[in-house]
C-alpha cells in the first residue's frame, strides 16, 4: 500500500524558505568573498561594498558562534560549511517531524 501524502503545514514551508534565503544569503557571501580576496571584484565599489555589508551583517551573528569552536586551518574558514550543514539538518528535521 502506498505511503499517505500529507502536506506540510504553512509554519514548515516558511521556516524552510527562511532556511533556503539564509543558504542563498551565505553563497552569495562565500563567491564574493572569494572574489574580492582574488582581486576580481574590487571591494570599495558602492554596490560590492553595500551588499557584501549586509550579508556580513546578517551572516556574522550565526558564523562567530561556529568559529569559536572550529580549530584555525591555516587561514581557511570553514564555518560557512559547518553552518550549511547545520541548515541542512534543521530543514530535513522540519520535514520529517512536522
Amino acid at each position: 500500500m502506498p505511503y499517505a501524502v500529507t502536506t506540510p503545514s504553512p509554519f514548515v514551508i516558511l521556516l524552510a524558505n527562511v532556511i533556503w534565503l539564509i543558504k542563498l544569503a551565505l553563497f552569495i557571501w562565500i563567491i564574493l568573498s572569494v572574489l574580492i580576496s582574488f582581486n576580481i571584484v574590487n571591494r570599495w565599489h558602492p554596490v560590492v561594498s553595500k551588499v557584501f555589508d549586509v550579508l556580513n551583517r546578517l551572516l556574522e551573528p550565526m558564523l562567530a558562534p561556529i568559529r569559536r569552536f572550529m580549530p584555525e586551518l591555516n587561514g581557511i574558514d570553514l564555518s560557512p560549511v559547518v553552518l550549511i550543514l547545520v541548515l541542512e539538518f534543521l530543514r530535513n528535521a522540519l520535514y520529517h517531524y512536522f
